[in-house]
This record gives C-alpha cells, sequence and structure tokens, in this order.
C-alpha cells in the first residue's frame, strides 16, 4: 500500500521559512517524479513543483518560483519543499503527489497523494 505522508507544516510570520517534507513508503520511490501542489480555501489546487527521479531537474510554480525549493533523498524515499520569504498567500494545505511516468505541473498525471499538511502564513 502507498503511503505519502507530509509533515513540517506551522503557523509562521510573513518573511519566515519552513521545510516540509513528504516521507514516501509502498514504492519504488526512485522510480517516481515528486511534486507538490497546494489548496487554499475556496481555491482550486495549485502547482508548486516538482523533481524528476533522479533530483537533476525542477521546475516551480510562478507563484513560488526564487523563493521554494525542492529537494530529495531516494535514500530515505522522502522529498523537501523548502519555503523562504514566505507571504500570507502562501497559506494552504500542501500536499505531495507522486508520478510514475509523468514530470509536470497537472495533477492529473499523479497517481497518489499525501493527506496534505497546513501551512498559515501570517501578516
Amino acid at each position: 500500500q502507498v503511503q505519502l505522508v507530509e509533515s513540517g507544516g506551522g503557523l509562521v510570520q510573513a518573511g519566515g521559512s519552513l521545510r516540509l517534507s513528504c516521507a514516501a513508503s509502498g514504492l519504488t520511490f526512485s522510480s517516481y517524479a515528486m511534486g507538490w501542489f497546494r489548496q487554499a480555501p475556496g481555491k482550486e489546487r495549485e502547482f508548486v513543483a516538482v523533481i524528476n527521479w533522479s533530483g537533476s531537474r525542477t521546475y516551480y510554480g510562478d507563484s513560488v518560483k526564487g523563493r521554494f525549493t525542492v529537494s530529495r533523498d531516494n535514500a530515505k524515499s522522502t522529498v523537501y519543499l523548502q519555503m523562504n520569504s514566505l507571504k500570507p498567500e502562501d497559506t494552504a494545505v500542501y500536499f505531495c503527489a507522486a508520478a510514475e511516468r509523468n514530470y509536470g505541473a497537472a495533477s492529473r498525471g499523479y497517481d497518489y497523494w499525501g493527506q496534505g499538511t497546513q501551512v498559515t502564513v501570517s501578516s
């Protein structure tokens, strides 16, 4: 059974930083691209970042480019999202997702999803 478990969310002031983690189990982690998405109340799910299976390629949504960094440790089956210079508009539930045959921003291309972790940025 595939499980993706996010952690590291919380409450932070604007300008602060958080690092999210997503621990994967039940799949060959190094065969999957890993993405991060977020969803704010009343809004559609938004692509944040993706990293390919080896970690050699990354791609970011325009709203987080230059502030967020995605990375992975295949030995630990974990993907990370380092979030710096946080803004109130970054407030959302953040999800990680795994894609075996996809590398991109479209959520429909992902095979497995975590339950999400709440990030709240106060002004």
